[in-house]
């Protein structure tokens, strides 16, 4: 088997999806399949197998989808495998199931594997029924018999065949258990020609069908079945409808003999009393009753209820009484492996890095290079790009995994059915609990993974409110502000245990923001009622520890990282210049801080804070880096710990009120570029990019404004 993988972006316009699909084929006898199914059935975990690509894929972001592809090859005979978006159903609600059904519907996929789960296979008929009736050569996937057999789950799977009337295969695609035989059976049945549908729908609804199908077959040719488009000009999809306009290059709906078939058949809808409401209603109940038909001798459950497990653990986890604490617990102990798991990691890479500075800078000098460039470029950008490597790596290489663990655990969906509530009570989507808690890692990872969400308008109160929750550049500042001036007279234990108290109180602040800037924006320039959504709880699952740690380095670690290292390297150079540019006995840099100094002192800081956090725009890992420079009037960025730190901080005019003026801004201000620019891809839009910035950045203003305020009339 030889793997290669490829990778394309695309746009959400329908026609231009298709249009701009560049499907990398080796060869053109090359098969192009799409791997379909619902949400968490173990797709992608087939993609990956017989592609070899170790990514998470399946869901495609906003406006901009990347298009994964992978390579697999048998018996000479090439395949293009695309793994496309999770979906429940070709009935579209969202950009990704939109993307999902026009590659199926539109993209002319040679062949379509259906991937279900065998432990909700009634759930899963709909889709696979769906997918036969377009016309489209199809393959059935039953997988994860492995977690169907734990729970004493019998599957017919001939029978379920016969029903259907295509080919059924079944794999563990965990241990690669039945790969082989899906790929040998898709092979199969590329030879034959496609399968006949065995919906049926109701006696006045197939003679309409028939009525229309022959005047539209002239415009749909051999591309799309005429049968399946009749019906679905019968059901009134818009969704779908906009996409085949775009497909065909025509409104189908006003060709004169289209235009007067349909008059002909909603007149005689008229005259039986059938609305269009109800016409759909009966054309939808078909997919169910054909589901259940289906389903009924193919699978035998035992007389005890199969997820008896998931039920007790889901006792505590969605408890009122349990959940909440529990969820904190969790949160806090995350927390406290990726920071402390993370100091000595940081320290060594730093080192590392630091010294491959000097060695570069000592190589410079030999060849002759101009003591500017060295400055410039070695003690200028690559020292800052060092500094966010070296604080960036380690945390993100720790939170990731646990985050995927608890992901791949079944844990995270749990923790948005407990935060629905909230978030339903702000006019929000308990989705976005999900990428709130992305944010703790990395905000970006929040904006992008807000595309779980369906609706546009919930989707971008995620995306704007994601940055009111700290990500783990972020935490280096909190910790040290509050482990110097909130803990430092306590010793032990005891300094510890307050330190994580204050932490997780500053984290909740940042939550209870959330909730509030999201009502806020829920009433004014993005109102609406909260919408309905099916929140999946997944079974609980024993997670698969090297593929995760893979994963997500790879997956999200990487790609982050690499970001904040492009968006750094211009600040590098941005930093040398202010600190090195002479205005008569001072440096560009403080003679801007004490422009600032006014506004910051307002604010409960001084000019010197708010210069390291507008010079930290790129990465908040180098915000206290760029104080403690302005401070300390050197010529780079530096690192103090500890009672160094402090006493620099204090010799600086900081006090208790500075400490909580500076973490209440720490905890909200400005996304840095790497989230603002993840922002400006998912929302192709200047203006939510703009109020994604203005959001926090006001809010920490007045807040620190107002406290100081507060704190002045009693100090």
């Amino acid at each position: 088997m030889e793997n290669t993988i490829h990778s394309s972006n695309l746009d959400t316009n329908h026609f231009n999806i298709l249009g701009g699909l560049s499907v990398q084929k080796q060869s053109d006898s090359d098969y192009v399949i799409a791997l379909a199914g619902n949400p968490n059935v173990g797709k992608s975990t087939i993609f990956n197998a017989l592609t070899g690509m170790k990514q998470h894929t399946g869901n495609w972001p906003g406006k901009t989808v990347e298009n994964t592809q992978g390579y697999y090859k048998l018996n000479d005979q090439g395949y293009v495998l695309v793994d496309i978006p999770g979906s429940y159903s070709l009935m579209a609600r969202s950009a990704e199931e939109e993307a999902a059904r026009d590659f199926i519907c539109f993209g002319n996929p040679d062949a379509v594997i259906v991937v279900c789960d065998a432990t909700s296979l009634q759930r899963n008929l709909n889709l696979v029924l769906q997918i036969i009736e377009t016309g489209k050569r199809t393959v059935v996937c039953v997988n994860l018999l492995d977690e169907a057999s734990q729970r004493k789950i019998q599957l017919n799977l001939d029978l379920l065949e016969k029903r259907l009337g295509v080919p059924v295969v079944g794999t563990t695609a965990r241990s690669n258990q039945g790969l082989d035989q899906l790929m040998n059976t898709l092979a199969g049945a590329l030879t034959k020609s496609a399968p006949e549908s065995v919906i049926e729908y109701p006696e006045y609804v197939q003679q309409s069908i028939a009525k229309l199908a022959p005047v539209i077959k002239p415009y749909t040719g051999n591309h799309l079945s005429a049968e399946w488009i009749a019906a679905r000009l019968l059901d009134g999809d818009q969704s779908f409808y906009h996409s085949l306009t775009d497909f065909l290059g025509l409104d189908l709906k006003e060709q004169t003999a289209v235009k007067n078939t349909l008059k002909i058949i909603k007149n005689d809808f008229k005259k039986m009393g059938i609305t269009q409401l109800k016409l759909e209603d009966a054309m939808a109940e078909v997919f169910v009753l054909k589901s259940i038909e289906i389903f009924q001798g193919v699978v035998k459950e035992p007389a005890i209820p199969s997820d008896q497990r998931d039920r007790k653990f889901d006792k505590i986890f969605t408890s009122k009484t349990t959940g909440f604490p529990i969820m904190f617990l969790m949160l806090l102990l995350v927390f406290w492996i990726t920071i402390s798991g993370a100091n000595v990691p940081s320290s060594i890479l730093a080192k590392a890095l630091f010294g491959i500075e000097n060695w570069l800078a000592n190589v410079a000098i030999a060849i002759g290079a101009p003591t500017i460039l060295i400055d410039m470029l070695i003690h200028g950008v690559f020292n800052v790009v060092a500094w966010v490597v070296s604080v960036m790596l380690p945390p993100m290489a720790i939170f990731f995994p646990m985050f995927t663990l608890l992901e791949d655990f079944g844990y995270l969906p749990r923790v948005a059915f407990n935060l629905d509530r909230l978030f339903k009570a702000c006019d929000a989507c308990g989705k976005q609990a999900l990428t709130m808690c992305m944010g703790f890692g990395c905000n970006a990872v929040g904006v992008t993974g807000s595309k779980i969400i369906d609706s546009p308008r919930e989707r971008l109160i995620a995306i704007i409110t994601n940055n009111f929750v700290p990500c783990n550049g972020r935490f280096p500042i909190l910790i040290s502000i509050i482990s110097i001036f909130l803990v430092g007279s306590s010793i032990g234990s005891l300094n510890t245990f307050l330190g994580a108290l204050i932490l997780v109180a500053t984290i909740l602040f940042g939550v209870g923001m959330t909730l509030l800037i999201s009502k806020i924006l829920s009433m004014t320039v993005l109102k609406g009622i909260p919408s309905s959504f099916t929140l999946e709880l997944p079974p609980y699952r024993k997670p698969q520890v090297g593929k995760v740690i893979v994963r997500s380095i790879f997956d999200r670690t990487l790609k982050v990282l690499g970001r904040a290292v492009i968006a750094a390297a211009p600040a590098g150079l941005i930093i040398w210049i202010l600190n090195n540019l002479q205005m008569g006995d001072t440096t560009l840099l403080h003679s801007i801080t004490n422009l600032f100094d006014p506004f910051g002192k307002a604010l409960g800081m001084d000019g010197a804070i708010i210069i390291g956090f507008i010079l930290g725009l790129p990465a908040n890992e180098i915000v206290m880096p760029i104080i403690i420079m302005i401070y300390s009037a050197q010529g780079g960025l530096i690192e103090l710990e500890g009672a160094a730190l402090g006493q620099l901080l204090i010799q600086n005019g900081w006090t208790w009120v500075t400490a909580i003026s500076t973490l209440l801004f720490t905890l909200m201000h400005w996304p840095c570029a790497t989230t603002l620019l993840t922002i400006r891809k998912e929302t192709q839009s200047s203006k939510w990019t703009i109020i994604s910035f203005l959001a926090p950045t006001l809010s920490g203003i007045i807040i620190t404004f107002l406290f100081n305020s507060v704190v002045s009339l009693f100090v």
